[in-house]
């Protein structure tokens, strides 16, 4: 059976760094600033705010020329990241706390996301409703570290993955699920979960519905991470150009958040123009699953790391073990993990040009999906 926790795969080469140079003031002298963003995936509503800064005009506006790198299967952002290939990328907490662990020197300076996405879907007929029912089924994952919160589920149930369930490597996509040949499926809600609502149901020629699934929500088991964040190089933050930098590009990174949040049909065209794969009716349903991840941000505003959520994140990656006994983490960060100093900046900059930073009247839209996704 193939090992699923695989996120420390590609990170080792992560350890060594390069001397760094000094980071250039941005703006200075009316001139603009190289960056690269690395994302986790491939182009999507899933990095809205990031795309609609930059077609705005929200990055040139903080003396930022921002370049967006296209994510995919193999490509691990924290570890570009780690090796000098990007200034920032975005990716979940516990993948890249394992980086950390493994030795790249990567800082969380932007919680995006304050809450998880993160579906198990079975057929409502399955039975299977919470973490405790998948117990002797076969249970579908991805691998690649996107598992964690699973695997916690299944322990906080009292399951022990490597004996009381099957294990099946699931393809990004949800045929396994409508060809019944797994018994829970892992989704995104604003991704995969949509796509079983794009399908036709062969028996009455119809789309499906929701009342044709049951989902498992991590965040109502109590074993969800924390998910997409914007990572900054630990060594760089000590060099104050480059805590300036960080600053400005948060600031705009806000700017195109919110930007998205009012205006996601809008946001929706841009991730479509940008090359994205999937549909107009899909990429509108996963802005508006994607904001309500962010939207309404308590406290401060957008990306404030939680405290508690985050010790929720770390205590799951030392406890959680997968099918061979292994856990994420085997001991609590160390450094520089974290830290709300720059975007508490960012937010207060957002904020005297009259920005919501925390959309607490936000109220998520209806989306009606097309078949495809089209």
């Amino acid at each position: 059976m193939r090992r699923l926790f695989l996120v420390s795969v590609l990170l080792l080469a992560a350890c060594g760094t390069a001397d760094q140079p000094s980071t250039p003031a941005p703006g200075g002298s009316g001139a603009t600033t190289k960056i690269k963003l690395q994302l986790q995936w491939f182009y999507q509503a899933q990095f809205g705010g990031y795309i609609a800064a930059v077609d705005q005009g929200f990055y040139k506006e903080q003396g930022l020329d921002v370049e967006l790198l296209e994510g995919g299967v193999d490509i691990v952002p924290q570890t570009v990241l780690a090796q000098g290939k990007a200034d920032y990328a975005v990716a979940w907490v516990p993948k890249a706390l394992a980086s950390r662990e493994q030795g790249a020197g990567i800082t969380d300076v932007g919680q995006i996301f304050a809450r998880s996405g993160t579906y198990q879907v079975a057929w409502k007929d399955s039975g299977i409703s919470s973490a405790a029912d998948l117990k002797g089924k076969k249970v579908g994952n991805w691998g690649f570290g996107n598992e964690f919160e699973l695997f916690a589920g299944m322990t906080k149930a009292g399951i022990d993955p490597g004996k009381d369930v099957t294990l099946v490597q699931q393809q990004f996509d949800m045929q396994a699920l409508l060809k019944k040949e797994i018994d829970a499926a892992q989704a995104m809600s604003y991704n995969e979960y949509a796509q079983l609502l794009e399908a036709k149901n062969p028996a009455t020629g119809k789309l499906y519905t929701a009342d044709d699934f049951s989902i498992i929500d991590w965040k109502n088991e109590g074993s969800s991470m924390l998910q997409d964040a914007v990572w900054a190089n630990t060594e760089k933050l000590s060099d104050p150009a480059y805590q300036q930098q960080t600053v400005k590009f948060l600031t705009a990174t806000i700017k195109g958040w919110a930007f998205c949040r009012d205006n996601a049909e809008k946001c929706r065209d841009l991730v479509v123009a940008k090359g994205s794969k999937l549909g107009k009716s899909h990429q509108l349903w996963q802005m508006n699953e994607v904001n309500k991840l962010i939207w309404p941000a308590a406290g401060a505003g957008i990306g404030v790391i939680d405290e508690a959520a985050w010790k929720q994140t770390v205590d799951l990656s030392q406890t959680t073990k997968n099918q061979t006994g292994d856990t994420v983490l085997t001991k609590a960060p160390e450094g520089l993990a974290y830290t709300n100093d720059y975007i508490n900046q960012a937010i207060e900059q957002a904020k005297a040009a009259g920005v919501d930073v925390t959309g607490s009247s936000f109220q998520p839209a209806t989306v009606t999906l097309e078949e495809g996704g089209v």
